[in-house]
């Protein structure tokens, strides 16, 4: 059990330095297409909100192949499973429980997941914090003189 815990450890911190250095593109992602002045505020939002998304989306597709290649590792799996359906089942917590782990590596899934819905708050978390500052960096824009609102 030790030795599961173990791995799921360190797998986990490994996404979350994964998960760290996406944070950081999709926070400069957004602040280089936030900081441009814009005709169509409406449009520029969705630009910035979809290229943040699809960031934050990559990141979490490496993560769960992370997880993959662990499973292929430690032999997680009845052979024959399909290792990436199993990891993003577990990462997102879906659960459907048509592949379950080897009883030696039985934990491997509740440690998949509890890494998956940590790394997913915290996109949700980045996700609102750039519509908001994007959000008030365009209607700093707007109050400029000159300026009108769209």
């Amino acid at each position: 059990m030790l030795l599961q815990v173990l791995v799921g450890a360190l797998v986990s911190a490994i996404n979350i330095g994964i998960h760290a250095l996406a944070t950081v593109v999709a926070v400069s992602i957004a602040r280089t297409a936030g900081l441009r002045h814009t005709k169509g505020p409406r449009l520029h939002l969705m630009g910035v909100m979809v290229a943040t998304a699809a960031a934050l989306s990559v990141a979490h597709t490496l993560e769960v192949l992370v997880w993959v290649c662990t499973y292929w590792f430690v032999q997680a799996a009845p052979a024959g499973s399909d290792l990436l359906y199993f990891a993003f089942v577990n990462y997102t917590t879906l659960g459907y429980g048509d592949i379950t782990p080897v009883p030696e590596w039985r934990l491997i899934g509740p440690l998949t997941a509890m890494n998956g819905i940590l790394l997913f708050g915290w996109s949700a978390a980045i996700l609102f914090e750039v519509l908001r500052k994007t959000i008030e960096h365009l209607e700093a824009i707007a109050r400029l003189p000159g300026r009108t609102g769209q």
